[in-house]
């Protein structure tokens, strides 16, 4: 945390209080204020409205409204100043982080997360970068893609905006290389791919890398299993 920065503020939503106590230590112990916890999406999405965090903490399962729909009404109350969701999963490859990405979460951590990458995760979130590798979401869609929901992040966006040049950097983008791998086969310095992507989030109207991912997928711009 920076003198000129306040400090970041978190929601944790999990159904089991040990986890919920465990998290908030370990967020504290950093300087990040846990401005409220909730047991079920309901209580969540109450507590992002009243509380407007930077970062939430999203398990799953939880009883009366799951995660997912959680995620789904954070994200459709967003603003500006955009509260981000970060998926707490117990698996792997759960089978609902790929819905809970769709309905604009930035990313996901296993449960038994280190302290350290806890807390660099949200600092990262918090800065408007996504926190999954897009190689780990290139994963999760071929596993899981055209198996869920209608195509919702394809829907109502225009690739016609795009130059040649932002289609091209979206396609390899959605292929799992890092800003730097971009600027090296594009030839370019990485300063001018970053400025690429964040026209492509914006044109399209994309909250992060991960979100990208899945809209290239979705739009049919990379096959799952294939290629661009």
């Amino acid at each position: 945390m920076t003198a000129d920065r306040p400090p970041l503020r978190a929601v944790i939503a999990d159904d089991q209080a040990l986890v919920r106590t465990g998290f908030k230590m370990i967020l504290a112990a950093d300087g990040i204020e846990v401005t409220a916890e909730a047991a079920d999406g309901a209580e969540a999405v109450a507590a992002v409205r009243r509380t407007r965090p930077d970062v939430v903490l999203m398990d799953i399962r939880m009883p009366e409204m799951d995660g997912i729909e959680a995620t789904r009404r954070i994200i459709g109350d967003a603003g500006p100043d955009a509260t981000r969701v970060i998926i707490l999963t117990t698996y792997d490859l759960d089978h609902y982080v790929y819905a809970a990405l769709t309905a604009g979460a930035s990313g996901f951590l296993l449960k038994d997360v280190t302290p350290e990458h806890l807390v660099s995760a949200l600092r990262l979130v918090q800065t408007g970068d996504a926190l999954l590798a897009p190689t780990i979401t290139r994963r999760l869609i071929e596993r899981f893609a055209h198996h869920d929901e209608p195509q919702t992040i394809a829907a109502h966006r225009d690739l016609s905006d795009l130059t040649p040049r932002e289609l091209e950097v979206l396609r390899l983008l959605a292929t799992g290389l890092s800003n730097a791998e971009l600027a090296s086969r594009l030839f370019l310095s990485p300063t001018t791919v970053k400025s690429h992507v964040g026209r492509i989030l914006s044109k399209l109207d994309l909250r992060d890398r991960v979100q990208a991912v899945v809209f290239a997928y979705e739009a049919g711009l990379i096959a799952p299993g294939g290629g661009a």
